[in-house]
């Protein structure tokens, strides 16, 4: 990385003008759907450059540790450790590529007023980190904000797809959305015991984006005493451990793998929500109508659907709501995932998505999303809303104007160390991206439409051995359009299929008996079909050498005649 003082050559390259992605969320009384248009932000910002000067601190805040040992570790590590992610001290001051100006933030500090350790589940991976900065009590904020963002989005070789969403997502109809800006950062490591005299280094271009907690709700004229739940993996299906946290049996962390709690720590609304949401007795509308708010749910579901922001199913948002209202929104979250059908195929020299990933069939595990799209009501709602964000919000003047304004800010920083060493894209590659943009949007209105007559995915059982034979089951697949399904199962050695041991064909039942089978290993698959034709494959996948197999599910036969499922985990 390249050391300064207080000056950088970059300086005289950067244009620092760039639209900052609006901060809307005032929403409309709770259960009204009429739909006002606004018109797209246009507020405009400078890049802003951020001087971080880490220091040891003390053990009793886990700030004893060196800048080295903060960025040794992904978040998994620390996880499989059972400890808190190591942090360090830190001064915060904020100025331009000259050094802090007056009567910026931090600019009068001598003495840490911060913390930082990094953040980021996959993204902590990488070796360019992304960190999450605490400002200290009575330090003040920045911008109104406590927790500070740092986003280095290495696997988004265009590096706005975070703030291009929240841009979109400021102009839709009861839609919340996240400030959102890109951040020079300098780091000034004095962790070491060297004794010499450290110089910032330049750490590149990040993306600083607004933290939804009790902060942020207050900043958007919300309700900071609502129930505000971090969402980690929570499908809307009744867990275990998703409780009172007054009951003897509630355990946060095992809560906390579904929701982090983020605002009231009563959870009696959300057990309630749950508990309508997986009442087949109450009609879907009445479900929606009482526990949602309609435009909210329908329009972030369109937007991740058209953008093809698969990552979105059961993680990537967060759920609030108000204190005195039965109502939940949702929140968007992490968007940097965006469009990138293009890029990744540039890159990977594949598509690495499952067919199942394609429209409304990607969030067919989500038992809230599964009900609305039974409904022919709210097909109809999200058709409509796919269309209003194709025509308008998406349309291509508005997306290429956006991109193009980034990118112009940006690249000078993407294709000058430090972050030209990791960046995915050649300069020719991240103009074809950005010219692919708009036409992944009309991608995904075809996938869209094309998904409704698919029948859904669905998930192949482990096989148990039962009675001397071997039993296979999977769950039912539905098609949307009302055709009836029937399924093909195929046994094999190898997941080519080339010579399948059984192979069955027009089945109507779910499940199959199979004679005993000698040791060795095993692929099962089951396609569904309807009778127009269209084919869908399970929710299975078996891992290989550069890829995975979807539709397969591996499994071994031991020589005691007990079965093993050879799971796939990422």
């Amino acid at each position: 990385m390249r050391r300064k003082k207080w000056r950088v050559a970059l300086a005289a390259l950067l244009t620092p003008v760039l639209l900052l992605s609006g901060c809307g969320g005032d929403f409309l009384p709770a259960q009204s759907s009429s739909h006002q248009e606004e018109a797209p932000s246009s507020e405009k910002v400078e890049v802003t450059t951020m001087y971080l000067t880490v220091s040891r601190g003390n053990s009793a805040e886990n700030t004893d540790h060196s800048w080295a040992e903060v960025n040794a570790h992904p978040k998994s590590w620390y996880e499989e450790e059972g400890i808190a992610p190591y942090a360090v001290e830190a001064m915060l001051q904020v100025g331009d590529e000259s050094g802090p100006t007056p009567g910026s933030y931090g600019y009068e500090s001598t003495a840490p007023n911060a913390t930082v350790r990094i953040r980021g589940e996959k993204s902590s991976r990488n070796v360019q980190k992304s960190y999450r900065i605490q400002l200290k009590s009575g330090k003040g904020d920045w911008n109104g904000q406590q927790v500070i963002n740092l986003n280095k989005h290495v696997s988004d070789g265009l590096r706005f797809r975070n703030m291009l969403a929240y841009s979109i997502l400021a102009d839709l109809p009861r839609t919340y959305t996240c400030s959102t800006q890109f951040v020079h950062l300098y780091v000034k490591d004095n962790t070491e015991d060297d004794g010499g005299d450290s110089e910032f280094e330049d750490y590149g271009l990040y993306t600083q984006v607004e933290q939804v907690n009790k902060e942020y709700l207050g900043n958007h004229g919300l309700d900071r005493s609502g129930h505000l739940y971090k969402i980690n993996y929570f499908d809307f299906a009744p867990h275990e451990a998703i409780r009172l946290a007054t009951d003897a049996a509630y355990d946060e962390q095992a809560f906390s793998a579904y929701l982090e709690t983020r605002g009231n720590t009563d959870n009696t609304k959300l057990l309630n929500m749950l508990e309508a949401v997986n009442d087949e007795s109450i009609s879907t509308q009445d479900v929606v109508h009482h526990w949602f708010n309609t435009d909210n749910l329908i329009y972030w579901f369109a937007f991740n659907i058209l953008t093809g922001n698969v990552d979105t199913v059961n993680e990537n948002f967060l759920l609030y709501s108000p204190q005195n209202a039965e109502t939940f929104y949702f929140i968007p979250w992490d968007n940097d995932g965006i469009l990138k059908r293009t890029e990744d195929e540039m890159v990977k020299g594949k598509n690495e998505l499952a067919s199942w990933q394609d429209g409304v069939s990607n969030y067919w595990s989500n038992v809230l999303l599964r009900r609305l799209l039974q409904d022919e009501h709210y097909r109809q709602e999200l058709t409509a809303a796919i269309e209003d964000l194709r025509t308008d919000y998406l349309a291509e003047d508005r997306i290429r104007e956006r991109a193009e304004e980034y990118s112009a800010v940006i690249k000078p920083y993407i294709y000058s160390e430090p972050d030209v060493i990791y960046e995915r894209l050649t300069a020719s590659e991240y103009d074809t991206a950005i010219n692919s943009l708009f036409g992944e949007i009309g991608e995904n209105y075809r996938r869209y439409q094309d998904s409704l007559e698919v029948p859904m995915p669905f998930t192949l059982h482990s096989p148990a051995p039962q009675g001397g034979q071997l039993s296979v089951s999977w769950d039912p697949s539905l098609d949307l359009a009302g055709e009836g399904v029937t399924y093909t199962f195929e046994l094999a050695r190898d997941y080519t299929y080339s010579a399948p041991i059984v192979r069955q064909d027009k089945m109507t039942e779910t499940h199959i008996s199979l004679a005993a089978l000698p040791a060795g290993q095993y692929f099962i698959r089951v396609i569904a079909a309807d009778a127009s034709g269209h084919e869908q494959i399970a929710y299975n996948r078996y891992g290989i050498d550069g890829g995975t197999i979807d539709g397969t599910m591996c499994f071994y036969v031991l020589a005691d005649g007990s079965v093993v499922e050879d799971a796939y985990t990422e």
